[in-house]
């Protein structure tokens, strides 16, 4: 399995990952874009930012790096910085995904950013896209925001191509998105192919404000797959200067930043194996880290949980944040 590669033991960063999904196009849906990426975002200068992004997070303990074809040219970052550096390449884990294709031609104002297709002719081409690149060093290929009515799920051909796959020593796994969370992890847990299990991994979006996926995710880390968490700043609302109260007093209260106190809240979660860091600069990286190390007590977490939204509300209000 991909992640027994490395112990929060040795490496407490270990438990946060570095998701490239923020600096590997010009346009997202994060809140503060606009201050946290340099006015150009070209290529070159996204490069760069991904590059240093990627220094400092393997140089803090960081071992997860996470990636996707719909990222504009995250894959191709991460692996010219695997390319550049053979020590840390040696004792990352590197996971990408499937199923968007990225349609925005790098541009932050264009009307379609990506189309989904979890069919075998979208796999059979992203897996190519993503070997040129990543090559060996594909550790975890996941298929992208896989939704209860997904055709992946059950689709023999596409079955098939993953059950290789992992035959060949790749694992495999899911990211989720939507209100229906939970109802696709079930889902996925069902899969089996010549009798066994087929995923090993599940990414879903869980967060202070998002949190109905938390019994599913719990039923899979108790069925044995490794759970990584996205999103976990809900796309800068848990950020400044969009924190909620509750969320600032805690914060206040032992001396650190909001973003730090929401990643931790996700690590108390006893099934929670890796979180997502989204971060787009250096400040937001150390932030996010210091989450690791950060105790949280039962009174705190009460408080915090009260801040949770009903799923519909949320998927709702993420679907009206502006790519930018």
């Amino acid at each position: 399995m991909a992640f027994t590669r490395f112990s929060s033991q040795d490496t407490p960063a270990a438990r946060i990952g570095l998701g490239l999904a923020a600096v590997g196009r010009p346009g997202y849906i994060n809140l503060g874009r606009e201050r946290d990426l340099p006015a150009g975002r070209s290529p070159e200068a996204l490069r760069e930012r991904s590059h240093r992004l990627l220094d400092a997070a393997y140089a803090a303990g960081v071992r997860y790096l996470d990636a996707a074809r719909s990222y504009g040219r995250a894959e191709e970052f991460l692996a010219g910085w695997l390319d550049a550096r053979p020590g840390p390449a040696a004792e990352v884990v590197v996971g990408s995904k499937w199923g968007y294709t990225y349609t925005a031609d790098w541009r932050p104002d264009a009307e379609v950013h990506e189309v989904k297709d979890h069919g075998a002719a979208t796999f059979d081409r992203q897996y190519a896209e993503t070997r040129a690149l990543l090559g060996d060093r594909l550790d975890l290929y996941q298929i992208h925001s896989v939704t209860p009515d997904s055709p992946a799920l059950n689709d023999p051909a596409v079955l098939e191509r993953l059950a290789a796959l992992a035959a060949r020593g790749v694992s495999v796994g899911l990211s989720t998105s939507g209100p229906a969370q939970a109802e696709a992890i079930r889902a996925a847990l069902a899969v089996r192919v010549d009798g066994r299990p087929l995923f090993g991994t599940v990414q879903s979006t869980y967060n202070l404000l998002e949190t109905s996926a938390g019994p599913a995710l719990a039923e899979a880390h108790a069925a044995g797959l490794t759970v990584i968490v996205k999103e976990g700043m809900a796309n800068g609302r848990l950020a400044p200067p969009s924190a909620p109260p509750a969320l600032r007093e805690v914060a206040a209260e032992l001396g650190t930043t909001t973003d730090a106190v929401a990643l931790a809240a996700v690590l108390h979660r006893p099934w929670t194996g890796i979180v997502l860091s989204g971060a787009a600069t250096l400040p937001q990286l150390a932030d996010n880290l210091a989450a690791a190390a950060l105790p949280l007590e039962g009174r705190h977490l009460s408080a915090l949980a009260r801040l949770a939204e009903p799923p519909a509300a949320y998927w709702a209000h993420r679907g009206s944040l502006p790519w930018a």
